[in-house]
């Protein structure tokens, strides 16, 4: 049992391919790719992740060199595009290296943002998709939920996701250094550019009371202050409105400036001072520079956001290094608990083995006691499962330490397969279905104690074994201890 993914980003292939590649514009199409995943190579697990920079796909197999070769018929056969257009702009991870590919990813150390928060919601989305298919097991239930949670710990531990590093939201940043908050303030949106409608949405966000636009042409206006529940102003305005806003951003594509010193000066007379907060995003510059000159003005054009833009970049970069950190660590979690599915199969099967001897001794003393009454056989039968318990809890423990040894995990636990005589229960076998009894065993629970209460044993040995008669240093040792009705048992 092996996890593999492939995958491609904004790193490794152009938006043509990846545009084809997007799961999110092939599954009307196509149908769910979770489902149609598991149709190749014998995968038994699989997940895609897929977001407008990046498409990966995660799957549990066999471990063959033929794993990667059938990933990447999926996605050709999904797309329609020929393996060979894509095959040079792939990535493939496979075991531990998939899963710390997977915690970067959630951590936004691989967006295009470094730090960004949104990758972690769709990698949130990509399991719950996966589970509602019922692609996913509990290999990749484990590794999706570590993701989730190396993320988190990036986020909160970390300023991995502070300080803005994008235009729009450096502007917001720096609106909030002088008015320490934006609610209740007005925005003047001077054109509706691309950069004007970012920064808008963004300073939108804060709560502001009203956003105004004012274009040259009044219907693009009107579209751009829909958008944020704002009203359309004619260009011609702009001067009257200075005098009433908070905030200006300016993004007209105009071939000179289209707000002179004086204007503002004029304006900030109107205002009593109060202070204004300016954006020139615009190149050439919409504002005239000497603006800045003006008491309770404060101009910023696009130099000044974007070397704010790349301090706090430095600043996410040197956080990178604690995420880093993180990640080792929850890496090395996973592999333990990777790792000690090896256990799997050899403890079930001793303790398999260890119930059928059980019974089978439990029948033959019945037989020569046939006297016993029903209480007496309870007593016997719980007395059995704590020897077996007891006798097998260090063998147990011992075969989970010895799985999460790594290098020397399967040379220890083939010696444990070899000393109970346990046939093909070893690191090797195929333990990739992950059935409730396999999960029982992993915590050391009797298998046997599974079967026997699901055979429908006596309804004295159920009643028995719910108020815990099962468990360690329970009611049936004090029973063992002094029973009348078992010495009774025994005279008979």
């Amino acid at each position: 049992m092996a996890i593999v993914m492939i995958g491609l980003n904004h790193e490794t292939a152009p938006v043509e391919i990846r545009e084809k590649l997007s799961f999110s514009s092939l599954a009307a199409d196509s149908g769910d790719p979770n489902s149609v995943l598991l149709g190749y190579g014998g995968f038994r697990e699989g997940a895609v992740l897929s977001t407008c920079n990046r498409t990966e796909v995660y799957a549990v197999c066999s471990g063959s060199e033929d794993d990667v070769e059938q990933l990447c018929q999926f996605l050709s056969d999904f797309s329609r595009l020929p393996v060979e257009i894509f095959r040079g702009h792939i990535y493939v991870h496979r075991g531990l290296d998939a899963a710390r590919h997977l915690f970067s990813v959630a951590c936004g150390l691989n967006s295009m943002i470094l730090g960004e928060k949104q990758i972690l919601g769709q990698v949130r989305d990509a399991y719950k998709a996966a589970a509602e298919a019922d692609v996913i097991g509990k290999v990749l239930h484990n590794l999706f939920e570590q993701a989730l949670k190396v993320g988190k710990r990036a986020h909160t531990e970390t300023g991995i996701s502070e300080n803005a590093v994008s235009v729009s939201f450096a502007a917001v940043e720096l609106a909030r250094k002088v008015f320490r908050s934006l609610k209740g303030k007005r925005i003047l949106i001077i054109g509706a550019g691309k950069m004007s409608e970012l920064v808008g949405e963004n300073l939108a966000a804060q709560g502001v009371e009203e956003v105004i636009v004012a274009n040259r042409t009044l219907e693009r206006g009107q579209d751009l202050a829909r958008r944020f529940s704002g009203r359309a102003v004619p260009f011609e305005d702009i001067t009257a409105w200075l005098a009433r806003v908070d905030v200006v951003i300016s993004s007209t594509g105009a071939p000179h400036t289209v707000l002179q010193k004086e204007q503002v000066r004029r304006a900030m007379a109107a205002r009593r001072q109060r202070p204004l907060f300016m954006i020139d995003i615009a190149v050439p510059r919409d504002l005239d520079p000497d603006i800045h000159s003006l008491d309770g003005v404060y101009l910023y054009d696009i130099d000044d956001l974007k070397s704010v833009v790349e301090a706090n970049l430095r600043e996410r970069q040197r956080e990178a290094k604690l995420v880093e950190r993180i990640i080792d660590e929850e890496t090395d979690s996973f592999a333990s608990w990777l790792n000690s599915l090896d256990a799997v199969p050899i403890i079930k099967s001793m303790r398999g083995k260890a119930e059928e001897v059980r019974q089978a001794e439990l029948d033959r003393a019945f037989r020569k006691l046939p006297d016993l009454s029903d209480r007496q056989r309870d007593v016997i039968r719980a007395m059995s499962h704590l020897i077996i318990n007891k006798i097998l809890n260090e063998p147990t423990v011992k075969i989970k330490e010895f799985a999460s040894n790594g290098n020397t995990s399967n040379e220890q636990l083939r010696t444990v397969v070899e000393l109970f005589n346990l046939g093909e229960a070893g690191p090797d076998s195929n333990n990739g279905d992950g059935d409730a009894h396999d999960e029982a065993a992993v915590r050391g629970r009797s298998d046997g104690q599974s079967k026997g209460q699901s055979k429908g044993q006596s309804k004295g040995q159920s009643k028995g074994r719910s108020k815990g008669r099962c468990e360690g240093r329970g009611s049936d040792e004090k029973k063992l201890q002094g029973d009348p009705s078992m010495e009774a048992g025994r005279g008979s």
